[in-house]
């Protein structure tokens, strides 16, 4: 039973990644299509890690400590990175999108910048 668990785990970490990737397709800007990729990748490269460290887990008795230290590296860096990412579009004056209602940031940005 617990192998099975393991199979709809993988399964479903391969459905969010096919998800990310019409996300990354389809959005209109580059600050969408980096919450795509950080957002639901993330949650794909997690379910699959942790479906394969239960199948070698139940399967094997084998608990593998790379597996674990993927998970974990994956759920740190990845949010960061694609936050460096966003932030550095911004900086750049990568324009949004047309059909964004509102740029939340500028007035704090534009704030900050008279104080300097």
């Amino acid at each position: 039973m617990i192998e099975w668990i393991s199979v709809i785990l993988i399964f479903i970490g391969s459905i969010m990644a096919v998800i990310s990737a019409f996300g990354i397709l389809r959005l209109p800007d580059v600050y969408t299509r980096s919450h795509a990729a950080t957002k639901s990748s993330t949650l794909a490269v997690l379910l699959s890690l942790l479906g394969a460290f239960i199948f070698f887990w139940v399967d094997e008795g084998f608990i593998s400590i790379r597996l674990l230290l993927g998970i974990i590296f994956v759920f740190i860096t990845a949010p960061v990175a694609g936050h460096i990412i966003t932030r550095a579009a911004y900086r750049s004056k990568v324009k949004l999108a047309d059909a964004s209602a509102e740029d939340a940031l500028k007035p704090f940005l534009e704030k900050t910048s008279k104080e300097d």
